[in-house]
C-alpha cells in the first residue's frame, strides 16, 4: 500500500489551522465596559459596580496570593501607588482575608489603608466570567466613563498602565 504523504501533510495543516482558529475564537476577551458585579469587602459588606468611584479612571487588579507574577505586580503597584492618587484602585481576589492580609503585609504594604485602594473578595466567582481575564495577574484600566483603556496580563511592572495614568487628564471628582 502506497502512502500519500501530500494528503497527510495537507490534512495535518488544515487540522492545525482549524485548531488555531478555534482556540483563538474561544479565548476570553476582556470586558469593554465595567460590568455589573457584586464583590465583597473583607467585612462581608457587598460592593457593586454602583459603589465605584465616579469621575475617575479605575484600575482593577485581579490577583492570587500564591502567584509569583501577582507578587511582582502588587510590589510594583505598592512602590508606585503615589502615582495613582487621582484614580480608584480595586484589588480583587478569590482568596480569604487571612491569606490576603499576609500577602499584602509582605508585598503590598503601601496599598493598605490608602483612601483610593479597595480590597475586594470575589466570593461568587464572578470576576472571570464578567471581566474576561486570561490569567493571573490581570490588570484592567477603565476610563472615567467606565470604558476599557487597557488590559494586560503580561505587564508585571505596569509600565503601560503608568504611562496612561501619568499622562491622562484626570477629572476632579
Amino acid at each position: 500500500m502506497k502512502v500519500n504523504y501530500q494528503n497527510i501533510r495537507f490534512s495535518l495543516i488544515v487540522f492545525m489551522l482549524v485548531s488555531s482558529l478555534l482556540t483563538t475564537s474561544s479565548a476570553q476577551k476582556p470586558a469593554e465596559l465595567v460590568p455589573n458585579f457584586i464583590f465583597y469587602k473583607f467585612d462581608n459588606t457587598p460592593f457593586t459596580n454602583k459603589n465605584l468611584a465616579t469621575g475617575k479612571e479605575t484600575l482593577f487588579v485581579f490577583f492570587d496570593v500564591t502567584c509569583d507574577h501577582c507578587r511582582q505586580t502588587i510590589e510594583t503597584l505598592s512602590s508606585r501607588i503615589d502615582e495613582c492618587k487621582q484614580i480608584a484602585v480595586y484589588l480583587i481576589t478569590l482568596d480569604d482575608k487571612a491569606a490576603v492580609g499576609n500577602f499584602l503585609k509582605q508585598y503590598g504594604k503601601n496599598l493598605v489603608n490608602k483612601r483610593n485602594v479597595v480590597i475586594l473578595r470575589d466570593k461568587k466567582d464572578q470576576f472571570i466570567t464578567l471581566f474576561g481575564p486570561r490569567k493571573y495577574p490581570s490588570i484592567f484600566l477603565f476610563s472615567s466613563q467606565k470604558k476599557l483603556l487597557l488590559y494586560d496580563d503580561q505587564d508585571l511592572k505596569l509600565e503601560k498602565f503608568f504611562k496612561i495614568i501619568n499622562t491622562s487628564n484626570h477629572e476632579i471628582p
